[in-house]
């Protein structure tokens, strides 16, 4: 079955830098869509970054310019480099994959049907 598995959170100051990590199995990586969302504390899930199996890459407002999606399918990876981090970041960060790969949706949580448990992002001023 679909597997995902996210790693690389933790807690970091503003300004500061982190690189999670999403490696999946179970499923042929290298056709599938891939995409970053998060948590923040009371809040809904909102999307943050993704990437096609063509390598076009997608970005919520609050994060562009500072937050690079990428995927290494030769190690079934996909991972966010975090750059500039603010306090408003703090989330829990889930990677994830629509049902069969691909999705019209691929910037709203209702295209993907796979999900992480999520790695938590800390950011203190």
């Amino acid at each position: 079955q679909v597997q995902l598995v996210e790693s690389g959170g933790g807690m970091v100051q503003a300004g500061e830098s982190l690189r999670l990590s999403c490696e999946g199995s179970g499923f042929p990586f290298s056709n599938y869509r891939m995409g970053w969302f998060r948590r923040p504390p009371g809040k809904d899930r909102e999307f943050v970054a993704t990437i096609s199996t063509d390598n076009d890459v997608y970005y919520a407002d609050s994060v562009k310019g500072r937050f690079t999606i990428s995927r290494d399918n030769s190690q079934n990876t996909v991972y966010l480099q975090m750059n500039s981090l603010k306090p408003e970041d703090t989330a829990v960060y889930y990677c994830a994959t629509p049902r069969y790969g691909y999705t019209h949706t691929y910037l709203q949580t209702n295209g993907y049907a796979h999900w992480g448990q999520g790695t938590q992002v800390t950011v203190s001023s």
